[in-house]
């Protein structure tokens, strides 16, 4: 299926874009990395400028311009193909979840969410979370509902520095909220965040072939790599209409099955391109590591692709699509 944009949507993409190019990206990423949050702050709040966590916030509340799927999609492809550092699907998940909530609770905590003034984690109980130090506004979700956490602890280690996980503190307000939705926007956002992160290592990985040379002439001209670059590419493609066709539907066998593609086409895309860049793209100091290392961590995160396959086989079985 073929997805073509209107001229709202490709002025939207369009701005994000040149909003993340400029604003250097591999640098708020290390610095994000070491704890450092002030740049990671100040580029959260320009994505919140661009509308981007609006599009999660329901109309009825100040700030809102949604939920809109197809734009939130559009916008986290933006954000992993630049590589964005936070907790971007975790904070939607949150304005989704609490749009859903009681009009008090979410007229309290839905506006600064919109207007980037408030980061927010996401996290089942007593799993870990991402960026919890970073985050203002910790939502746990557990058998009773969704609590309000009071702190997290200590911060973890993760594959990608990147990735900052916590656990939350146990208790906390017990707020008024189903949480029903969370997996299945969380998955649909994480399948975008995924597919971009795939189409910057593709990218990448073309110009940087197309000028190392061997025996004298590009190592793009080689057979071999032309074949891993293409299976790479038709991957990537076959994925893209998967999240967007989620998008419209919102079911979540489908976007499971667009999580389960798209964080595979990501994840295949990023071993063609380590094996391509050589040893130079073993090194930490090398940007690729930025997107290798993201690639790897949102192919499980919020389901790995053998939870996602699972899913779409029931549905299949139960014809529930």
């Amino acid at each position: 299926m073929r997805f073509l944009l209107d001229a709202e949507q490709r002025a939207f993409v369009a701005s994000l874009d040149a909003l993340l190019t400029a604003a250097d990206t591999p640098a708020v990423v290390r610095d994000w990395s070491r704890g450092d949050h002030a740049s990671g702050r100040e580029l959260w709040s320009r994505v919140a400028e661009a509308g981007v966590f609006a599009l999660a916030v329901p109309e009825a509340y100040k700030g809102g311009l949604g939920p809109r799927p197809v734009e939130l999609a559009l916008a986290f492809v933006e954000l992993g193909r630049h590589a964005v550092p936070g907790p971007l699907v975790e904070t939607v998940t949150a304005a989704v979840l609490l749009g859903d909530a009681d009009p008090g609770t979410a007229e309290r905590l839905l506006p600064a969410l919109a207007s980037g003034g408030t980061i927010a984690t996401v996290a089942p109980e007593g799993a870990f979370a991402l960026d919890g130090d970073a985050a203002s506004l910790r939502l746990a979700l557990s058998p009773d509902g969704i609590r309000l956490s009071p702190g997290h602890g200590p911060v973890r280690p993760s594959l990608d520095p990147a990735r900052r996980l916590t656990p939350l503190a146990p208790g906390g307000e017990l707020l008024d909220a189903p949480t029903g939705q969370a997996l299945t926007w969380a998955r649909l956002t994480t399948a975008a965040q995924a597919l971009g992160v795939g189409l910057a290592l593709l990218d990448t990985t073309v110009g940087h072939v197309r000028q190392r040379t061997q025996f004298g002439v590009p190592v793009g001209s080689f057979q071999a790599v032309k074949h891993r670059l293409a299976d790479a590419k038709i991957a990537l493609d076959f994925a893209r209409p998967l999240v967007f066709g989620a998008a419209l539907t919102m079911r979540p066998a489908e976007v499971a099955a667009a999580k389960a593609a798209a964080c595979e086409a990501a994840y295949g895309t990023a071993r063609t391109a380590l094996q391509l860049h050589g040893a130079i793209g073993y090194t930490a100091e090398c940007d690729l590591s930025l997107w290798l290392t993201k690639a790897r961590a949102l192919r499980t995160a919020w389901g790995d692709p053998h939870t996602c396959r699972a899913l779409v086989v029931s549905a299949a079985g139960d014809r529930r699509w």
